[in-house]
């Protein structure tokens, strides 16, 4: 154990606020580095990834910014994106795409002559999938090469594998775009919403989704919070997302809780690293009544932002 905890140390790096540079913060919650796994990081930045918070969270005490400090190292996570397999996420496309359809119609409310979107981080591409039937032309980056291929595959995707800094993008060429689950788990999300809005038309739209601090179901599960996770760097509130987005050159002007689909079965299965047992028995009992595939909307507090660029 001990050797773990002095091996997953040497991956980590020290970091000033992203937002105001500050290195003033206070601790919210402690590190549990005897829990680390440091020779199974790909397991770890799978987009199902559910390893709970391994990691020092702290909040800046200049401008409340809540991040990982000290945290992996930025080509550690990159790199821990880039390989791997991930079946049990892409079982789940077709809530993802009920869930992306609905989320299009909102879009199209403020960009309804449609145009050119870009989704950064896409994962298996079911975002793009939905926007490319409903008429948009589509682009997208994903870190992961096996999702990359795997979209290609099933939805005839071309998916650039990297980071949306891997485009080479021209100015001001998209009128949408989006960062679904995203943004928390960048390196430096300050530096990917300053490319966002080069990327963007004057007036374009960004649209972010992240784990909200200030939700009700956030302070009431405390540490047991279900996106406290090894793979978020960054943890927002309306207020601080809103800030980095002002720094960024965006205006915020609208943000709502954001509702998801998934199979009932999966739910479970990803509840198991938080309540054991009961969710395995959840999930037995979902499958002995054959709704284990039944399509669930449900929310845990993520917030759903939209902003403009300026």
């Amino acid at each position: 154990m001990t050797e773990n905890v002095e091996k997953y140390k040497q991956l980590l790096e020290t970091v000033p606020c992203n937002l105001c540079g500050a290195d003033d913060y206070e601790v919210v919650y402690e590190p549990r580095y005897e829990d680390a796994r440091p020779d199974e990081i790909m397991e770890t930045f799978r987009s199902s990834g559910d390893e709970i918070l391994l990691d020092q969270l702290v909040r800046c005490n200049q401008c409340d910014l809540m991040y990982l400090n000290p945290r992996l190292r930025a080509g550690v996570v990159v790199e821990g994106y880039s390989e791997g397999e991930d079946p049990n996420f892409v079982s789940q496309v077709e809530g993802r795409e009920r869930t992306f359809a609905k989320s299009l119609k909102m879009i199209e409310k403020y960009k309804p002559g449609k145009g050119r979107i870009l989704d950064i981080g896409t994962a298996a591409g079911s975002f793009l999938a939905v926007a490319q039937r409903a008429g948009w032309e589509v682009a997208g980056c994903e870190p992961n090469r096996w999702m990359c291929e795997w979209g290609g595959e099933h939805y005839g995707l071309d998916i650039v594998p990297g980071t949306i800094f891997d485009m080479e993008l021209e100015d001001a060429s998209f009128d949408v775009v989006t960062l679904w689950d995203v943004l928390e788990h960048t390196p430096d999300p300050t530096k990917v919403l300053e490319e966002c809005k080069r990327v963007l038309k004057p007036g374009g739209l960004l649209l972010t989704n992240v784990p909200d601090m200030d939700a009700l179901v956030t302070k009431l599960m405390g540490r047991n919070y279900v996106f406290l996770l090894s793979i978020h760097l960054y943890y927002f509130t309306p207020k601080t997302l809103g800030a980095m987005l002002e720094k960024t050159g965006f205006q915020m002007f609208k943000h709502r809780p954001h509702w998801q689909t998934l199979e009932l079965g999966y739910i479970f299965f990803r509840a198991e690293a938080y309540v054991g047992g009961l969710a395995r028995l959840g999930g037995k009992i979902a499958k002995a009544l054959h709704i284990d595939h039944l399509q669930i909307p449900y929310t845990m507090g993520q917030t759903l932002v939209l902003a403009e660029k300026k």
